[in-house]
């Protein structure tokens, strides 16, 4: 004959095992809440970050420039961090700020070893940080490069990189119909000139 249950003794549960479930239960109680302070967080500020996105790269005729103070509450959204690690999707700050960062790389690593001369067929900017086309796409390849050389990324990460993302990426900047289809076409005769884009149509 099998003993009988006692369902009403308590279940004794370790000390160190006890412990152990109150830190979890901490933990997920204060994930939890984190999530949810950051979910209020992007709801109440995602008009703000709408119209930071609208704010970056440079355009002509007059429109803001980097350095120019970004609309709505740009300030707090890049504290927060930001929605995107896209160049075009920074406030006024955070964009001059990477800007400054992308300069440097494509003027020390990307022009000295992969610039070639410039032709008709080739042609290039030294003022392509006024070119928004140009800008999206060396920030896009930076960012490429970025994880592609890194350790993490394998062997095969710079090879990768240059495949996928290095030639693709100069073809079409340097392409006689590119951004820079406007500008310069022989190093001895430096010249910059913005294509008009095309107009929005009308509403």
């Amino acid at each position: 004959m099998s003993e009988p249950t006692h369902e009403s003794e308590p279940v004794r549960i370790p000390d160190h095992d006890l412990d152990d479930l109150v830190a979890t239960v901490t933990r997920l109680v204060a994930d939890s809440r984190k999530q949810g302070e950051t979910l209020a967080r992007l709801t109440d500020d995602q008009p703000s970050q709408e119209d930071d996105a609208q704010v970056g790269p440079v355009h002509p005729e007059g429109a803001e420039s980097p350095s120019a103070p970004a609309r709505g509450n740009s300030d707090a959204s890049e504290e927060d961090g930001p929605a995107s690690v896209f160049i075009l999707a920074l406030g006024a700050k955070a964009y001059a700020e990477e800007l400054a960062a992308l300069t440097n790389w494509v003027h020390d690593l990307l022009l000295p070893v992969y610039g070639r001369e410039i032709t008709t067929g080739r042609p290039w900017c030294r003022q392509w940080q006024e070119h928004p086309e140009a800008v999206a796409r060396l920030h896009a390849l930076w960012l490429a490069w970025q994880q592609l050389t890194d350790v993490k990324a394998g062997l095969t990460g710079p090879s990768t990189w240059h495949r996928d993302h290095l030639d693709p990426a100069l073809l079409q900047l340097r392409t006689p119909d590119g951004p820079f289809g406007a500008c310069t076409t022989s190093a001895a005769r430096p010249h910059h000139r913005l294509l008009a884009s095309p107009e929005p149509a009308g509403v």
